[in-house]
């Protein structure tokens, strides 16, 4: 009986190591963090929603796919608001044509939206850390690149020190990207936190971006945020820093 329960437990320590393992390797591994806080409203999001399935359907995006080493990225979409307001809706999908972007992006249009609180990019970021860690490996997933794109339109002002979060996923070898929406708010009380001094940009690139070769882009509002996303998938995708990237190529096609 004891020779039994050591061979049952060296076989459920096989299935675990072999449920673990690389079924996939990939260019990059993306996480879209979706800022869903109350300075968001319903046309607002459903604007994002639109935005992002064209971005990630355009025929630009998918060469960009097709033309890394592993001709394949891996996608996970977050939606986040308060500290305690965090939620993965669509779970990592390998994405490699045209077909799979399409499933994806299907998938996260019909998600519905997750919250409505304020605005932790902290807890975002904390929560997709983790994705990029243990869930990209129960995923069977292994990835060249790790990237956190965050998207939103005011500042952190619920959970941590937004700086301090960033510092650790650049520490993990993780660059955090940005779109940055800007918005005329209907309510002064959140005029200050979509518009800090020296403006909402400024704000995102020295608290939010880090990394290699990490950037902010910006959008004037949420009916550009489709244009805005593709420019940015694009640029990740491509990664027009890296190494042999074809820059031209894809700048000429940017611009």
């Amino acid at each position: 009986m004891r020779w039994l329960a050591v061979l049952f437990l060296l076989a459920s320590l096989i299935v675990s190591r072999a449920g673990s393992a690389v079924e996939r390797s990939v260019d990059l591994a993306l996480v879209l963090l979706t800022d869903v806080s109350r300075s968001v409203d319903e046309q607002e999001y459903a604007l994002m929603k639109e935005g992002y399935a064209a971005a990630l359907t355009d025929p630009r995006v998918i060469a960009a796919i097709a033309g890394g080493q592993q001709a394949a990225i891996a996608i996970l979409y977050v939606e986040f608001a308060g500290a305690h307001e965090v939620r993965t809706l669509v779970d990592w999908t390998v994405v490699h044509d045209a077909a799979t972007a399409r499933e994806f992006a299907a998938k996260l249009q019909a998600a519905p939206r997750a919250f409505w609180g304020r605005t932790a990019i902290s807890s975002g970021i904390e929560h997709s850390m983790m994705a990029l860690d243990k869930g990209l490996a129960s995923a069977g997933i292994e990835a060249a690149r790790l990237v956190i794109d965050v998207c939103g339109d005011g500042t952190n002002n619920s959970g941590r020190d937004i700086a301090t979060v960033r510092d650790e996923a650049v520490a993990a070898g993780i660059t955090v990207n940005a779109l940055v929406i800007h918005s005329d708010p209907a309510n002064a009380w959140i005029a200050a936190h979509v518009n800090p001094p020296g403006g909402l940009t400024n704000w995102f690139r020295e608290n939010v971006m880090g990394g290699l070769g990490a950037f902010v882009l910006e959008v004037e509002d949420f009916s550009s945020f489709g244009h805005g996303m593709t420019r940015k998938l694009i640029t990740e995708i491509a990664d027009l820093k890296g190494p042999g990237a074809r820059v031209a190529e894809w700048k000429a096609i940017l611009n």
